[in-house]
């Protein structure tokens, strides 16, 4: 029987604990820059008056009477919605990211204050400098805690060394996907694997130690503190009775598509087993009713801002397209819903009339020359989707959701993609996860990237992600970032 170790205990956060933990950091840095900014307009006024030539004991008379405008308490908050692109704990961990998405919240918080600003009737009720202040010092106090956080994070990372078993599809897959990222999130060692040709090889520049005979020798020589299993297929009973060992010397274990999930967001789809739908996926995507409920009170009030905002650039979209190529202003097709459903859809035409003469359909691609001067700016701005909200408040589409693809589509995309279908047990949506990280696609390999983040989402969907995932449409559209 293996000896129990006394390693020492490494705290390892999940991806919804890190999103937590910045979030709360954000907010009360926001909360900080809040009181400092409150301070420091006291003492602006202050200076202001004594400037005045009024003796400084009869200045302080008048700051009993100095009212806070009820808005004042909401910035912290809304500070942390303006950083919504920064709490995914890979760009999280990016000072050059996390640097420019602070500036970008600085920014838009200007450009919002100043909008008001100039349409409000009272300018007294908006007090310049101390909006000022607050965009600062958030600004100054964030940056120090998201500072802390990235320097924790890659010391966290450091200790962190990781060792995968199966030098096979799986493993190089992680291997790949470690060396894509920046900073990594821990130290990958090297692999074991029982295939007597890969022994003292290396896959994708790390070494292969030996098969499983060797694991507990190779986790004590490279201090390992976490095994990957990257096995597909059968494992024998020696390879398990070793994984069964290290873990009782304190190793983590953890399984491929697990570490994948956490690292890039998605499903690795071509590296699942064929009951893998039906004994995890079904499972864990199971939601309760409370947030069935929410999410069809949230779709009903966001249906309803959105054909407000489609009444009024109406008019302004219709022309702009007439103009732009002529009629017809709106397009109709056929969408596969929940369940396989088949429901119509309109947007307003961003392609050129008879888009697809010989009626075989085709995903837009990137500079498409079917797409007209006006649907490019629309695509963008998302503002062709405006349509849509009517089938959401139907009840055929949701806010968030996998993308309504067409039938025929949907029927040449399961034959070469595994899963597809499953994409087909929620309500699709406006907008969604895959939507945000990874936009458009037009080929068969692109699509199986999109069903990756699809069924991440619908295997971890919840109240909290559909409103970070709206959010972070908001931030797309106001940067004219779609395609």
């Amino acid at each position: 029987m293996a000896e129990h170790s006394t390693r020492p205990i490494r705290l390892r956060l999940l991806t919804s604990e890190h999103r937590a933990l910045l979030f709360f950091g954000d907010l009360i840095a926001g909360i900080l820059a809040g009181v400092g900014a409150y301070y420091s307009w006291l003492g602006y006024a202050w200076y202001r008056l004594i400037s005045s030539g009024i003796p400084p004991l009869r200045a302080m008379r008048f700051f009993p009477s100095v009212e806070i405008p009820f808005w004042f308490y909401a910035l912290p908050l809304l500070w942390t919605v303006f950083l919504v692109e920064l709490y995914e704990p890979q760009i999280a961990a990016n000072r050059r990211r996390t640097l420019r998405g602070i500036a970008m919240a600085a920014i838009l918080g200007l450009v919002i204050y100043a909008l008001i600003f100039i349409t409000n009737r009272d300018p007294q009720s908006l007090p310049r400098v101390l909006v000022g202040l607050f965009l600062l010092y958030a600004s100054l106090f964030t940056l120090l805690w998201r500072s802390i956080y990235i320097r924790i994070y890659t010391t966290a990372g450091r200790q962190r060394r990781v060792l995968i078993v199966g030098a096979g599809k799986a493993g190089r897959t992680l291997a790949q996907l470690y060396r894509s990222i920046h900073p990594p999130p821990f130290q990958l060692v090297g692999f074991i694997d029982d295939d007597n040709s890969k022994h003292d090889t290396s896959v994708d520049g790390f070494p292969v130690f030996g098969g499983s005979d060797c694991l507990l020798k190779s986790i004590e020589e490279q201090g390992i503190t976490e095994v990957v299993i990257a096995i597909t297929g059968t494992m024998s009973g020696k390879t398990f009775q070793r994984i069964l060992d290290a873990q009782q010397n304190g190793i983590e274990i953890t399984r491929m598509p697990i570490l994948y999930e956490e690292l890039s967001g998605r499903v690795p789809i071509h590296h699942l087993e064929s009951d893998w739908l039906l004994r995890s996926f079904i499972e864990q995507a199971r939601v309760s009713g409370f947030y069935e409920l929410a999410k069809r009170v949230l779709d009903i009030l966001g249906g309803l801002a959105g054909m407000v905002v489609l009444g009024v650039l109406f008019p302004f979209i219709s022309l702009a397209i007439v103009i732009d190529s002529g009629l017809p202003i709106f397009y109709s097709q056929s969408r596969l819903g929940r369940r396989g459903t088949v429901f119509i859809i309109r947007k307003f035409r961003t392609m050129y009339q008879n888009a697809e003469p010989d009626g075989k359909p085709r995903p837009a691609a990137e500079n498409d020359p079917r797409i007209t001067r006006v649907g490019s700016f629309l695509r963008r701005t998302r503002l062709d989707e405006l349509p849509q909200f009517w089938n959401v408040l139907r009840g055929e589409m949701s806010l968030v959701g996998p993308r309504a693809e067409r039938p025929e589509l949907v029927e040449e995309y399961q034959r070469h993609i595994p899963f597809y279908r499953a994409r087909l047990l929620v309500k699709p949506g406006l907008t969604g996860w895959a939507q945000i990280n990874y936009g458009y696609v037009a080929s068969v390999t692109e699509t199986s990237v999109k069903l990756e983040y699809d069924l991440y989402y619908i295997k971890h969907r919840s109240l909290a992600m559909d409103i970070q995932i709206i959010l972070r449409t908001i931030g797309t559209v106001m940067r004219a970032m779609g395609r």
